[in-house]
């Protein structure tokens, strides 16, 4: 979804982290800020609040209908994305744990005996997935050094 965003106009992106934008006039000299009203937006101001309703357009097209029923009722774009983001990753607290959880799976990770390669490869790589779509990233050298070390002595060269 981030990509497809970034693609569309790198400013949604802003937009969904930032929260909506709200055109404001400053009150005289004092540092208070007032909404304006739609008749005193300048184009800026139209084409900002415009990005705010591209952003929510974007991730309600971007779901299907069981998504929508857990976003219905956020009214920013920032809102929904914080929704679908705990929905699918969870809190820290539980993204965290999952990482922990697939990293100790990934220690322990070894080749069962009946296994053929590709078989194994797989599942490391779901391992791997899950970890990388969390943010926990396991360097290229490191993953190879893990095959190799995981190999049943029928694989080594003789």
């Amino acid at each position: 979804m981030h990509d497809f965003i970034m693609v569309k106009d790198s400013e949604l992106w802003d937009v969904i982290c930032d929260g909506t934008y709200i055109p404001t006039n400053n009150v005289r000299d004092i540092p208070l800020s007032m909404a304006k009203t739609r008749k005193e937006y300048t184009d800026a101001d139209k084409k900002a609040v415009e990005k705010t309703f591209r952003a929510k357009k974007i991730l309600v097209c971007g779901i299907g209908p069981d998504e929508y029923n857990r976003i219905s009722t956020c009214e920013t774009a920032k809102e929904i994305w914080e929704a679908l983001q705990t929905a699918h990753e969870g809190t820290n607290q539980v993204k965290q744990s999952k990482i922990n959880m697939l990293t100790t799976e990934y220690e322990l990770f070894r080749m069962k005996d009946d296994e053929f390669i590709q078989d194994m490869h797989t599942r490391c790589t779901f391992i791997i997935n899950e970890l990388h779509s969390l943010g926990e990233i396991i360097p290229r050298n490191k993953l190879v050094r893990k095959i190799l070390s995981i190999l049943p002595s029928s694989w080594e060269v003789r």
